[in-house]
């Protein structure tokens, strides 16, 4: 059963000493991969920590870690469900539970409503306008498996389905939306596509060869080009976030560590090998740059 650990697994040494069965559904949801949902955690973290809310709200911040926990595990599996014939195709993602066969349909639907409902528990945690918010992403997140199929820029709706925590943490902790939560979001979109563009540096050749579309086919020859700006929007509209939060141009100079960290990434980016996962999995890290900026601004606001 060790087949179906796939290649990019963070925990493999952990997944071959589970049973069959416990880890058929933990390599599903990619639990194996934690880095997905701290992807999809720092967004509504950073909403949290730029409304000044970030020690007062610590219980939110444990809240939105597990429903990122929950909620990127639910996606995962119906993202399979959906592309299980297009995985089979694909050298990377063959060996996935649904692809080669290791879990049935019926048990990853099951699963898929169990991490489902602890999704909800965590929803019960948000006053109402928060929840709407966040029950407004459903249809984004239906939609998304379908994009790379009509878009050569499925990376985009991606964006803005991993960005959304960030509307939601702001509804949480201001009780409704502004420009500074409308940009922080919009800048997190842009970066989801760059990061996200790197990621699909790994499937350019299958993914051509079976028709799947992405942002690192349609950028060609200039992937690093356009992986520049799409990081230098978000900078631009994250320092936009943070100067209506407080016009003061010490906010701006909070940005600089995550500029040095994704000018990084752009410079030193090879478009083969094992580069590209490096340059993505670094995006943890860069996540937590941008907390520490939100951090000091909303604290200091």
């Amino acid at each position: 059963m060790n087949h179906s650990i796939v290649p990019d697994s963070e925990a493999s040494s952990i997944m071959a000493r589970m049973p069959p069965r416990i880890r058929a559904l933990a390599l599903l949801a990619r639990f194996d991969r934690p880095i997905g949902w701290w992807l999809l955690f720092w967004p509504g973290a950073w909403s949290i920590a730029l409304a000044g809310e970030a020690v007062a709200r610590w219980d939110l911040l444990v809240w939105f870690l597990l429903g990122s926990i929950a909620m990127r595990g639910a996606g995962c599996v119906y993202n399979d469900i959906v592309d299980r014939d297009l995985d089979r195709k694909v050298a990377r993602t063959a060996s996935r539970p649904l692809a080669s066969g290791v879990v049935s349909l019926k048990v990853a639907w099951m699963w898929l409503i169990a991490l489902s409902l602890v999704g909800l528990v965590v929803l019960t945690q948000l006053r109402s306008v928060a929840q709407i918010v966040a029950l407004a992403s459903l249809a984004l997140v239906a939609a998304y498996p379908f994009m790379k199929r009509i878009t050569w820029w499925p990376q985009a709706w991606l964006g803005l389905v991993f960005s959304w925590a960030a509307l939601v943490g702001w509804a949480e902790t201001t009780g409704g939306m502004s420009a500074t939560g409308l940009l922080l979001y919009a800048g997190s979109i842009a970066w989801v596509i760059g990061y996200d563009s790197i990621y699909a540096l790994q499937d350019r050749e299958d993914d051509a060869l079976v028709g799947i579309r992405s942002s690192a086919l349609a950028m060609g020859r200039h992937v690093r080009a356009g992986v520049g700006l799409c990081y230098g929007g978000a900078l631009a509209l994250w320092a936009g976030a943070l100067w209506t939060a407080r016009p003061d141009p010490l906010a701006l100079a909070a940005l600089l560590p995550m500029a040095v960290h994704l000018g990084w990434q752009v410079v030193t980016l090879r478009e083969d090998g094992a580069d590209p996962l490096v340059k993505f999995r670094s995006n943890r890290f860069a996540g937590l740059l941008m907390f520490a900026a939100c951090f000091v601004v909303g604290s200091a606001g």
